[in-house]
Formats: C-alpha cells, structure tokens, sequence
C-alpha cells in the first residue's frame, strides 16, 4: 500500500483504511481500482484474474525487505550493489493486488518459483532496472545471491 503514493496512485492510497484488514468490506471494493503496474502483461491476462497480481518481494534475512532491518534504501544497504539484487518479482500464485503476500526466502534454499512465461519468472532489481527474466534452470548459488542485498557475493543476475 506504502507504494501507491510513489507510483501516482496518491487517490488510492488515500481511499484504503490503513487501520482495517486489506480484506475489510470498505477496502474489497477498492479491489478494480488496482493500478496498472501492478496488472499482468497484456498476453498473460487469461492467467491472472481481474484485480489479481503476480508482482511480489521476497522477505527474510538478507533480502531487500529484511523484517526488522528499517531499510532506507539508499546504496549503503544495498552492499552486494542495487544492480545485482531482486527488487520485485512476477511470480507465484494471483491474489487480490491489495493483499499483504510476500515471498518467504530462506537463505538455504531458494524459492522455486513459477512465472508467467514458461521459461522462467520476470524481475526488477533494487537500482530500478527490468524487467529481467530468471530462467527457472539458472544456477541456484546466483539466484540466492540475486535474492540477498548483502551475503557479499558480487555475481551477476542469473
């Protein structure tokens, strides 16, 4: 929700009740609202139901929205470099776009994720760059790399 206002849905942002549950009855009939960053690509609408998602970010220790690390986002804690860690990806399950649904990461076993496409999964990284696809067969060491901001490997994305 914190995005809206810096994608220009400052309207939207304004409209949701912070203090009920993203499921109250006020806040579903903000669902068709949804804006379009948020949307599938125009070929995989049939895969993503109206008012869905894909987009999503990975939390857990290391990555860009560690629980409890109180990030500002500026290069300091990005030491790994902004270009070489996941932002945002397009992958996993639809939910409602408003809903709080995270991509839970253990360091010791990266996520297999499913995408749209069937190679692989779209993602943007922390310096704003993207989309770049992630083969589904890239190599598991690059993709937990990838993942974390700062486990100090400096490898290119996968």
């Amino acid at each position: 929700m914190l995005l809206l206002r810096y994608i220009e849905q400052d309207d939207v942002y304004k409209a949701f009740r912070l203090d009920e549950p993203w499921d109250s009855e006020h806040n579903l009939k903000l669902l068709p609202r949804m804006p379009v960053t948020y949307a599938a690509p125009w070929t995989k609408y049939v895969d993503v139901p109206p008012g869905h998602t894909v987009i999503k970010v990975f939390v857990g220790p290391g990555t860009a929205f560690e629980p409890g690390a109180k990030l500002k986002f500026t290069p300091g804690d990005f030491p790994d470099d902004t270009s070489n860690t996941l932002l945002v990806v397009e992958a996993g399950d639809p939910v409602p776009w408003s809903k709080p649904e995270d991509i839970p990461f253990d360091p010791d076993r990266p996520p297999k994720l499913r995408g749209l496409f069937k190679d692989g999964f779209r993602a943007a990284t922390a310096d704003g760059s993207g989309p770049h696809l992630i083969r589904h067969d890239c190599d598991e060491a690059a993709l937990r790399a990838a993942i974390t901001r700062n486990g100090g490997e400096k490898v290119p994305l996968p």
